[in-house]
């Protein structure tokens, strides 16, 4: 048995005032490392998620490669840990400011890093996908399904991960108390990562709206920053909601004392979104070297 060890940084994204964030994991060089060794480095890790920076394959339009692993499995994308390793990168002066392509297991996506370090990620157009009654969705939440009632649809929408967004009204979102084994399983019976909820807030807020997310299946009763999420949430606002607003700024994680900021923006072309992009600011807090078996 070979032991080997591996450079693992944390890093804060999505940071609001300089503080907050949600951790990720980075890894910027595992080229080296097999699928089971990165499952291995994220359940030692234990944040939501943890990113491993690969070389594109040859023939690869893409800068680079980045694979995302949650404790227990891999996903297709992840916001957060995108906005965490190119923020990583870039202070490491492994890349400048400039655009970019990362490949992932959601396709090709844009990333641009702008002088300050700010990072901007593309993710897929959206996918409105099934709509869920209040009856059905309010046990996950341990509510009953009368305070689910707001005018706005329970649905899953995708930019790259399917997550089930539950409007809630004013003064909801901090007294939930999801059932995360009925919450699990649910996900698991209609191929969902998650659930995201969020209060809309009051004109002339800084913010769009208030967010809290839920992805048990995966290994993450609650995070404070989900960047795929909202940028699903902002497609979803445009469309139902906001139909004349293509900013949205979303705050998220004051639950966990972890107070974070997403930003995302639209563009339509023809009464249509035809490109979601995210962006916020991270923040590196520490570095450690974890042990891995060949």
């Amino acid at each position: 048995m070979t032991i080997n060890q591996v450079q693992v940084y944390t890093v804060n994204a999505f940071t609001y005032q300089g503080k907050g964030g949600n951790p990720a994991g980075v890894v910027p060089d595992a080229d080296s490392l097999s699928s089971q060794q990165m499952q291995d480095i994220a359940r030692q890790m234990g944040y939501p998620e943890t990113a491993f920076v690969c070389s594109p394959e040859q023939d690869s339009a893409a800068n680079l490669k980045v694979r995302f692993f949650t404790p227990t499995a891999e996903v297709d994308f992840c916001g957060h840990a995108t906005l965490a390793t190119f923020s990583l990168l870039w202070k490491q002066q492994t890349l400048s400011a400039g655009n970019y392509i990362q490949a992932t297991g959601a396709g090709l996506l844009k990333v641009s890093i702008t002088e300050n370090g700010q990072v901007s990620m593309d993710q897929q157009l959206p996918e409105f996908l099934q709509t869920f009654s209040a009856d059905v969705i309010a046990p996950l939440l341990n509510l009953p399904a009368t305070e689910l009632s707001t005018g706005l649809p329970i649905q899953a929408v995708s930019t790259g991960l399917a997550d089930i967004l539950v409007p809630l009204p004013a003064k909801t979102l901090n007294r939930l108390t999801p059932d995360y084994t009925a919450l699990s399983q649910f996900c698991q019976q209609h191929n969902l990562i998650g659930l995201h909820a969020f209060e809309l807030q009051p004109a002339g807020s800084v913010f769009s709206a208030e967010c809290r997310n839920f992805a048990p299946l995966f290994g993450i009763p609650e995070e404070a920053a989900t960047g795929s999420s909202n940028g699903a949430l902002a497609c979803y606002l445009q469309t139902y909601c906001c139909t004349e607003q293509t900013e949205f700024s979303f705050l998220q994680g004051r639950s966990l004392g972890q107070t974070s900021q997403v930003n995302s923006k639209l563009q339509i072309h023809q009464e249509r979104i035809n490109r979601v992009q995210v962006s916020g600011t991270a923040q590196q807090i520490s570095q450690q070297r974890v042990t891995v078996t060949e």
